[in-house]
Order: C-alpha cells, then sequence, then structure tokens
C-alpha cells in the first residue's frame, strides 16, 4: 500500500509511506504559521512538532523513526542537539546525520528529514 499526502504549497510529499517505511520530508524549525521559531532550544521543539506532524499524516509516531537526517545553520548546535534527541528518543535512538548548511527556508535554522518503518 502507497500513501501520499500531498500539498499545494510545495511541489513534494511531506511525507510518503510504502511498505512499511515512512519517508518524512525535511521539517523546519517553524512554528504553525511557517514564522522560524528563535532559540537554540525552541527551534529543536519546533523541528520535531512539524515532523510529528507529518508522520501522523501517514499514520506513524515519532517511535516508528528509525533515521534522521538533521540539516543545522551552525554545526555548534552539535551538543544541544545530541542533549534534545536523548530527551525525544528512547534508547535504542534512530541512526542520525548531522549537516551544517548555508541557509534554510523561511529563516530556520534547523531542518529534521526522517524515515520510519513499522513492520
Amino acid at each position: 500500500m502507497t500513501t501520499t499526502v500531498a500539498t499545494d504549497a510545495h511541489p513534494y510529499s511531506p511525507a510518503y509511506k510504502v511498505a512499511g517505511f515512512g519517508f518524512v520530508s525535511g521539517a523546519l524549525s517553524v512554528d504553525e504559521n511557517g514564522t522560524a521559531v528563535d532559540g537554540i532550544e525552541p527551534a529543536l521543539d519546533a523541528a520535531v512538532a512539524r515532523l510529528t506532524e507529518r508522520l501522523a499524516t501517514i499514520d506513524m509516531r515519532l517511535e516508528d523513526v528509525v533515521k534522521t537526517t538533521y540539516f543545522v545553520t551552525d554545526v555548534t548546535l552539535r551538543d544541544a542537539a545530541n542533549r534534545h534527541y536523548q530527551k525525544i528518543f528512547d534508547a535504542p535512538r534512530p541512526a542520525r546525520s548531522f549537516v551544517e548548511v548555508a541557509a534554510l527556508p523561511y529563516g530556520a535554522t534547523v531542518e529534521i528529514e526522517a524515515i520510519a518503518h513499522v513492520a
């Protein structure tokens, strides 16, 4: 079974589910209205909130995530992101990549993409 969530704002699916896997497009550190969130912890919380919303559209949850990729505008966010990761994911935690980028859309400082799986 394939589930696609379409959106008029962008030419891609925010989340896509196939064969028990969920692929989530990057969730930015923006609020519900698309405004960038200031501060390290609030930005991380906002990105996870957007990620959680996208997972829900394909009937998945954070507990189903097996891999994430964090894109950040400042690599020094790594320590704060590690502490945050420990709060939101139980051990064994998902695999993760952490990449610094020059900029993110809408002035965001964090973007999280994820792969999830439900057996």
